[in-house]
């Protein structure tokens, strides 16, 4: 690519990722239902371990330019800004489609269900238990991030390391939780709608802690190597955006599919 550049945005150099990355999702999908179906997770776990080299590589890329060539200017960032903004608008209309699943069955029991919500035979968690354990975790987490957004904002390094630390400490300690809850649980998926909706809407949240858990540990790596400065931090952002979309929908998780609906 030319140096010389007639246009304010930044256009990335050619890159294997994208394409070794839907090739590395594809293979753990078809791992996945092979794992289903025929209970080897051999292929499965090829593939995860092909998307995470994928991802540190990708991720490895991105930081390079933002940080050691310097092309992420005002334009580039809003640009990103935007994305991200797009993005998390996405996912929000996805959790919708789960809550409009929900409610449909929740609000309005077919004879099939017994007409009962929850189904005849299901044992619904407590919400006094882990649930609240774990929104009071996530509540804290929101707070921890955005202390770290502030020290980076003043220029607090020290602050925002031990800001960022916490909030993934939060956010593990949430997802062992999530999945001890997921241990004892006295029904499973294929327990009526109710183990579908309850599985399919806190699992994809689970997915979301982690994902949201590995974007903010790579932005306390990029801190503790002085990546980011009071004015030019949009990667940590991003994280903190994105994070801040996970505690909002899992407010909903719980008044709606713990509290309201057990």
């Amino acid at each position: 690519m030319s140096s010389h550049k007639n246009h304010p945005y930044h256009l990335v150099e050619i890159s294997p990722w994208p394409l070794y990355g839907a090739m590395a999702a594809t293979i753990t999908l078809t791992g996945l239902i092979k794992w289903f179906h025929q209970f080897q997770s051999n292929l499965l776990m090829v593939g995860l371990t092909l998307t995470i080299a994928i991802m540190y590589q990708w991720w490895r890329d991105v930081t390079r330019e933002g940080t050691l060539q310097g092309l992420h200017t005002f334009q580039v960032t809003m640009g990103l800004r935007w994305g991200m903004i797009l993005f998390i608008i996405s996912e929000v209309f996805f959790f919708i489609s789960f809550f409009w699943g929900f409610f449909h069955s929740s609000l309005a029991p077919t004879v099939e269900l017994g007409l009962l919500w929850p189904p005849k035979g299901i044992s619904p968690f407590n919400p006094l238990q882990i649930p609240l354990l774990n929104t009071l975790i996530l509540l804290t987490s929101g707070i921890t991030v955005t202390w770290a957004h502030h020290a980076l904002m003043e220029n607090n390094y020290n602050q925002g390391i031990q800001g960022l630390a916490l909030t993934v400490t939060l956010g593990l300690y949430f997802t062992a939780l999530q999945a001890y809850e997921y241990y004892e649980a006295p029904f499973t998926i294929a327990d009526a709608v109710y183990g579908s909706s309850f599985f399919m809407a806190t699992g994809f949240h689970g997915l979301h802690v982690i994902i949201g858990s590995t974007f903010l540990l790579i932005c306390l790596a990029r801190q503790i190597n002085n990546h980011f400065s009071q004015i030019h931090h949009f990667g940590f952002e991003a994280a903190a955006w994105y994070w801040h979309f996970v505690d909002v929908v899992w407010l909903f998780l719980y008044i709606s599919i713990y509290w309201w609906g057990s």
